[in-house]
This record gives structure tokens, C-alpha cells and sequence, in this order.
């Protein structure tokens, strides 16, 4: 059996497929006599458009389609007009969507004319290689450029069995893109690892594959869905990532000169936060909630060996909250290593600055903590479990261990007002020198989060989200089981305090490059240096108890405990007097105030900033 594992367009151009790193092996170890061979379209699409455009639409352009323009579907839709054989297709409302939210779509109109000839020289190659099996991961907007493959494979070897997979196809996902694509033989929903081979067998052996978990498949016209599983893949079970065949398409391609590679590791799927408190808004782990994460050592195992065969320094890991075991097993060895890695992970935003500390000495240079708000109230509609306090003080730590903090400020959440936001707004001034969120955000409801399971939480009208329908030529009734985004009526905040929580995001953007709010020591006594946009250039100088009172509300306190600490430190003052002075530090822009704690904001470290998109 010859099987060729693809993934399509819009696949990052920097980053291998974990997907077909991980299928290949298995396939192989599942089935010893079968041929794998694999697909990398997302770096041919690049080097076609490279090529075909005369150096026009480049791989910067293909960023900006395929990862900026994610929650408009403007990749989906360069495609949509190959599956519905009409270059036009979709057009008209692609432009008035566009116009209705000021969203670019030149880059995406001028790659359209180049799909078709693509998508016919993608089967061409690929079934020059005699495939009896061809196998699709597809992931976020992945899904039209692999339909459109999959009906050209078809049209030109009906013989041919065509399988898809990936996180597109759980739940009832899958079930709607089998359904509704009658040249798609299969659809695994949920982890492969279990029904893929098992699948490939049945194909061998020539037998109804009913048994298998998850499993879509044709019983002559009907499209007949297996029951889901209950089982989760052990992470023993999941094999490690092999990229040989990724290397060499990237070395091979004229795209590489534009690339910074990185390499991805698996350490832990599922989320051990969410299977206590999914936090209402995410839909990230669709039906594979349960946590279970590899050792710490098979993990520095796995990176030892990708970062010695492929001698590549930045490692990305796509767990979605990071094994707090390896604070222990893992990020000690990498500290130990010598190795000058690059690391990038996402975390808890409830990280003690300790943790924080090894995260920088075993090189890891960006995470995303989750933060979502500074306002506790907020956090606790969205069962985030830390309060404005803490995520504050982690911003200002990854400022101490020069760690690149990735955040989305959400709002919109049922049950929130304004108050909920007026007293984090008067104080975003003076974190301009922390590092920003990407933007203010409002939330879209999502498929497997509790907002879209529980309609009682707020969003009880929904609908797909408007851009599937530039997207898909489906009734409304099939969308609302294919896609992942849902448009809801607006819910939290809106009208004047949502433009100033938008205005002051993007000061702070605008403002950040360029501030610092810097710790000195000068014998006994504390410097604050401020070098903050908006401010006047001033060093305060703190003596005795209020040097120690600042240094102590890096932990973030109330006053009350504040006063207790200081008085069995030997410091003599009144309650009344350090209520005052916090207030006075408050007021300098020197403390956070989140209800009864505050929170000092002066960093120890001085990271070298570049200019966003820099590296």
C-alpha cells in the first residue's frame, strides 16, 4: 500500500507539519510494508505564487492571507472557486464583507487566478507517485485547499481513497465535511493515532471499517459516523516527530531564503486547567479535553535529537498549557544543556516569578500566558482562576527574565459593565512600559466552549460566523455543524467605554517601545528611574520603610498585610500613613491597584527590544 500524507495551504511557511511528522511513523511502524510519502503544499503554494506572479506575491503576502487575515477567511476563500469550479465564486460577498469591516482583500483577489493551475499541479505530482491512500491534516483555514485537492485527486482516479483528519474534522465537524463532500472517502474525528492505522488495515484487508472510533465512511449513499471513542491516545503511544522529508522540500525550495525555520514538539495534549475549569470562552481542545503529557526526559529527548539532525535552534511546542512536572524534568536539563535554544511555549499566567526565572535560564524567549484582562472581576466570568493583580506582576516579570509575552486583551464577556473596566483603564498609562497585548479584542464564540455548549451562559442566539458564507457554498444548517466561529448579539461593554478600552490599548502599543520604569540600588536606598511615555523624565529616591514597602508589594498585598510585614521587619509606621503613602504611589503611577491588592510596578531588567516583526 502506497500512502501520501498532505497538508495543504495555509500551513505556517516556518514551521513543519507536527501532523505528518507524527503520521509518518506511526504509518510506518502500524504498517511495515506500506510506501509513505508526503506533501508539503503550504511551501509549494508559496514557491507557485513566487514563481507565477514574477516575484510578486511573496511569502511576506502569504503571512498576511493565510495567519493575519485567520477570522476574515481570506485563504479559504482564494480556493473556494476551484471547489466550486467558478472562478468568481464568492467574490460579490468576499467585497462586502470587506467593506462592512475594513478588511484588506487585495493580496487574496490578486492570488486567486493562480488556484486553479495549483490545485492541477498538486494531483499531478502527487498521483504521479501512484498513491492507493492520500491522507489530509487540515487545521484552521487548511479546509478548501484540501477539498479542492481531494475532488481533483478524485475526479482524475475515483479509484483512489481519500482520508481526512485534524483538528477540522472533530465532533460533528467531521461528520459535516464527509457528508457534505461525497469525494471524501474517510474523516477520522479526533486523535489519529489509534484510528488511522487501524483504518489503513481494514483498507488492506478489503473490510467494512464499522469498528472503527470515530470513524465517517460511505455506506452507499449515506454518510455513516462511528461513535466517538472514549478513549485518549497515551502519550507513549504517540511517536516522535520525524521532519527529514519537510527539510528537504524547505532546503530544496527558492521560498527558504525568506524563512526562519523552527521546529515543533509535542510535550502534553489536553489541558489539566480546563479539565477543572474550562475556561468559558476557549474551544481549543475540541472533544480531547484529558491532560496527559510525555516525560520530561523522553521530551528533551525528542528535542535533542530534531535540534541535532536538523541543526535548528528555535523549538516551538504546541501543548496548550505547559506540564507544570516540567518545571522539574524539563526545563533543568534545558538550562543544563548549554544549548543556545530558543524556546516558545504557552502557560498559566499564575507563574511564580521562580518559574518564571528557569522558563529564561533554559532559553526559552516567548510565551503565551493567557492573561485575556487585567480586571478581576472579568477573569473570574471567564473561570480564568488568577486575578489582575497576578497578571500584572507577570508581565513585569517577563520584563526581569527577558521573556516575550504574547497576549490577546478579550472583552465582551456576558455579564460585565463598565465598571469592570473603569478602574483598570484609569491605570493603563502607567504599564506602558510592560509589554502590550496585540490588541483589544472582542470575543467570538467559538465551537466546544462552554459559551457555545451551555447557551444559558449568555449567547443563546447564534449563527455561523458571516464569513463562511464567501467561504462555503452550504445551507446554514450544515455550516452551523462544519465551522468553528459562531456570530452571537454583542454581549459586555459597548458605545464609549469600549472605544476608550480600544484607544488605550493601542496607546499603549504606540507608547511602549520607548518606556521603562527601572529599579536601582543606590547603597541603602531604592531608585525608581521613570522613562515612561507620557510622563515627565524623574528618578524617585525611597529611604527606609517605603523602599521596603515597594519591594515587598512585588507580590502583590494588602495593605493591611502590607503593614504586619513591615512592622516584623522592625519598621516603625501607622496604618494611616502607609494608606496614604500607597495612594501617593498610586497616584505616581508606581503601584497597580486591583480592588484591596496592589501591586509595585518597577522592573529589575532592561530587555533589548526590537521593533515588532524585527526577528
Amino acid at each position: 500500500m502506497r500512502v501520501h500524507l498532505v497538508t495543504m495551504p495555509w500551513h505556517p511557511l516556518d514551521l513543519p507539519s507536527l501532523q505528518l511528522g507524527l503520521l509518518g511513523p506511526l504509518v510506518r511502524r502500524a504498517c511495515p510494508d506500506a510506501e509513505v510519502a508526503e506533501f508539503h503544499g503550504s511551501l509549494r503554494w508559496a514557491e507557485f505564487l513566487l514563481e507565477r506572479s514574477a516575484g510578486r506575491l511573496r511569502p511576506g503576502d502569504y503571512v498576511a492571507v493565510g495567519s493575519d487575515a485567520i477570522f476574515h477567511g481570506l485563504g479559504d476563500w482564494v480556493f473556494s472557486g476551484v471547489l466550486y469550479d467558478d472562478p468568481g465564486w464568492g467574490t460579490a460577498r468576499l467585497r462586502d464583507y470587506a467593506a462592512e469591516r475594513d478588511v484588506p482583500v487585495d493580496t487574496a483577489v490578486a492570488m486567486r487566478p493562480y488556484a486553479a493551475a495549483f490545485i492541477g499541479a498538486c494531483a499531478a505530482e502527487i498521483l504521479a507517485a501512484g498513491p492507493d491512500v492520500v491522507g489530509f491534516t487540515t487545521t484552521f483555514m487548511q479546509n478548501v485547499s484540501s477539498l479542492a485537492l481531494a475532488r481533483e485527486l478524485k475526479r482524475l482516479r475515483p479509484e483512489l481513497t481519500v482520508v481526512f483528519g485534524g483538528s477540522n474534522c472533530d465532533g460533528p465537524m467531521g461528520h459535516a465535511l464527509h457528508r457534505n463532500h461525497p469525494f471524501v472517502d474517510h474523516v477520522v474525528r479526533g486523535e489519529a493515532e489509534y484510528a488511522f492505522p487501524a483504518l489503513l488495515r481494514h483498507l488492506a484487508a478489503g473490510t467494512d471499517p464499522v469498528d472503527v472510533p470515530g470513524l465517517c465512511r460511505w455506506d452507499g449513499p449515506v454518510s455513516r459516523a462511528n461513535p466517538i471513542g472514549r478513549r485518549t491516545v497515551a502519550p507513549a503511544d504517540i511517536p516522535s516527530p520525524d521532519y527529514d522529508r519537510w527539510q528537504a522540500a524547505l532546503d530544496a525550495s527558492p521560498v527558504r531564503e525568506y524563512v526562519h525555520p523552527k521546529l515543533v514538539v509535542e510535550g502534553a495534549r489536553g489541558c489539566w486547567w480546563g479539565e477543572k475549569h474550562h475556561c468559558t470562552f476557549c474551544g481549543l481542545n475540541g472533544t480531547a479535553m484529558a491532560f496527559r503529557a510525555k516525560p520530561g526526559e523522553r521530551l528533551w529527548a525528542e528535542i535533542e535529537r530534531l535540534v541535532r539532525r536538523h541543526r535548528v535552534l528555535d523549538v516551538v511546542t504546541v501543548d496548550n498549557i505547559i506540564d507544570m512536572a516540567y518545571f522539574r524534568d524539563l526545563l533543568p536539563r534545558v538550562a543544563g544543556s548549554g544549548w543556545d535554544l530558543r524556546l516558545h511555549y504557552e502557560v498559566k499566567s499564575n507563574l511564580t516569578p521562580a518559574q518564571l526565572r528557569l522558563l529564561g535560564e533554559s532559553g526559552t524567549v516567548h510565551i503565551q500566558p493567557g492573561i485575556e484582562s487585567l480586571g478581576s472581576r472579568v477573569l473570574d466570568l471567564m473561570d480564568k482562576g488568577v486575578t489582575g493583580a497576578r497578571n500584572v506582576r507577570t508581565l513585569r516579570e517577563c520584563e526581569n527574565h527577558a521573556l516575550t509575552c504574547s497576549w490577546n486583551l478579550l472583552y465582551g464577556f456576558p455579564g460585565e459593565t463598565a465598571q469592570d473596566y473603569v478602574p483598570v483603564l484609569d491605570q493603563l498609562p502607567a504599564l506602558v512600559h510592560l509589554q502590550p497585548p496585540s490588541g483589544a479584542h472582542r470575543i467570538q464564540l467559538e465551537r466546544f466552549s462552554p459559551h457555545f455548549t451551555d447557551p444559558g451562559l449568555g449567547f443563546g442566539k447564534r449563527r455561523p460566523a458571516r464569513m463562511y458564507q464567501h467561504v462555503y457554498q452550504l445551507p446554514e444548517d450544515e455550516l452551523a455543524d462544519l465551522v468553528h466561529l459562531f456570530d452571537t448579539e454583542e454581549a459586555g461593554i459597548t458605545g464609549p467605554v469600549e472605544r476608550r478600552l480600544r484607544e488605550a490599548v493601542a496607546a499603549w502599543r504606540a507608547g511602549h517601545a520607548h518606556s521603562r520604569l527601572l529599579y536601582a540600588q543606590d547603597g541603602p536606598d531604592l531608585l525608581v528611574h521613570d522613562r515612561r511615555h507620557g510622563r515627565p523624565r524623574v528618578t524617585h529616591r525611597f529611604t527606609g520603610w517605603r523602599a521596603a514597602a515597594l519591594r515587598r508589594l512585588e507580590d502583590g498585598r494588602t495593605v493591611p498585610a502590607l503593614h504586619r510585614l513591615l512592622t516584623a521587619d522592625g519598621h516603625e509606621v501607622t496604618a494611616g500613613v502607609l494608606q496614604e503613602w500607597v495612594h501617593q504611589a498610586l497616584a505616581l503611577g508606581l503601584l497597580f491597584r486591583d480592588g484591596a491588592t496592589w501591586v509595585s510596578l518597577p522592573t529589575w531588567g532592561e530587555p533589548v527590544r526590537l521593533p515588532e516583526g524585527a526577528a
